[in-house]
């Protein structure tokens, strides 16, 4: 799945969602696999301008902590020299006895004036190195800052390359061209975010079906299934049935009384031929009858009233005899025959107009 943003400071234009290289749909990929390129061009080209960028603060942070440390064996031979200029001015106040008046008047103030000197350049160790510090730490974090920007442009680049993340079979996603609806491929311009691809795991199927709301009370976890697929008429597997949705899917614009229910069944036996996207019909056993049984449609059973023995009416040469049955399992067509027919008889569908009481 694509997505937006800058690095390196720049905005959204870094990235253009253009699919320049794309994998054929069917592959079998394994992971680490590379399933999709877009186009980076831009963003290489800007990657490259701010390496050399960052490459030049890093150069710049050197030369000013070397000018720093100037700085500081400057401020610190002040120090030295005002020291030197201190002990002299004492020397000559030795000299006042033989001094005049005025001469000593003059050691005297240049002594306080060398000591006054002295002290403040004293005093201003302590603010001159935390100033050195926080410039340094300033331009240091400066830095920092811009070498994780190039971190997260050359993460971006790379993202710009997608790969597998498992071992699987590759299956394009749909998507808008002009006015037509076809598969995603090189050359198509996708949204941010707009799913384009997926990586299936083939080594585990699931069918993705809908169950009328109606029907799906008779699901249930772990229900026995069989699975048809309409590009093999003869490939028919085994499935269960893995989830059953809570709630009912949208209407959207069909009728608003029709609701479906999603509902995943998985494939128990695979085949190579099987992959991702193929329609399927699925037939789930909601109950099984421990011995086979005749199947009739439901019209051909008929009862007296609610309470009495079912019935049918079987072909006796020209007549139709009406026969006692016993029922088995049924669904909404058809009903199993456990007793009282026998398998290549006919039976009526409709009531005959006049049909024997036979037993």
């Amino acid at each position: 799945m694509p997505g937006g943003g800058g690095g390196g400071g720049g905005g959204g234009g870094d990235f253009s969602l253009v699919l320049q290289q794309l994998i054929k749909p069917g592959s079998h990929v394994k992971k680490g696999d590379m399933l999709a390129e877009f186009d980076r061009q831009y963003m290489l080209l800007r990657l490259d301008d701010y390496r050399v960028s960052v490459d030049q603060q890093g150069k710049e942070l050197v030369t000013l902590k070397a000018n720093l440390d100037v700085a500081r064996k400057a401020h610190e031979q002040k120090i030295v020299a005002a020291k030197g200029d201190l002990d002299q001015a004492a020397l000559d106040l030795k000299t006042l006895p033989v001094r005049s008046a005025i001469d000593s008047e003059r050691l005297r103030l240049a002594h306080e004036e060398a000591l006054a000197r002295y002290k403040q350049l004293l005093s201003e160790v302590k603010h001159f190195e935390r100033s050195q510090q926080a410039q340094y730490r300033i331009a240091e974090l400066d830095f920092r800052q811009s070498q994780l920007e190039l971190q997260r442009s050359e993460a971006n680049v790379n993202r710009m390359i997608a790969t597998a993340p498992i071992n699987g079979l590759t299956v394009m996603q749909n998507t808008f061209r002009g006015t037509e609806f076809g598969q995603i491929q090189e050359g198509d311009q996708l949204r941010p975010g707009q799913p384009y691809m997926q990586v299936v795991d083939v080594s585990a199927m699931v069918i993705e079906a809908k169950v009328s709301q109606v029907d799906v009370e008779h699901l249930r976890i772990g229900a026995k299934a069989v699975v048809r697929f309409d590009a093999y008429p003869d490939l028919v597997l085994p499935a269960h049935v893995f989830s059953i949705g809570a709630m009912t899917n949208p209407g959207g614009m069909r009728a608003s009384f029709v609701r479906e229910v999603a509902v995943k069944l998985r494939l128990d036996e695979l085949d190579p031929r099987v992959i991702p996207d193929l329609s399927v019909s699925a037939d789930v056993a909601i109950e099984t009858a421990p011995e086979p049984s005749a199947l009739i449609a439901r019209e051909s059973v008929f009862r007296d009233s609610a309470d009495t023995d079912p019935y049918v009416f079987v072909r006796a040469g020209t007549a139709w005899v009406r026969r006692n049955v016993e029922l088995g399992l049924a669904n909404n067509i058809s009903v199993a025959v456990t007793s009282g027919l026998e398998k290549g008889e006919v039976v009526a569908l409709s009531r005959p107009p006049a049909a024997s009481k036979g037993q």
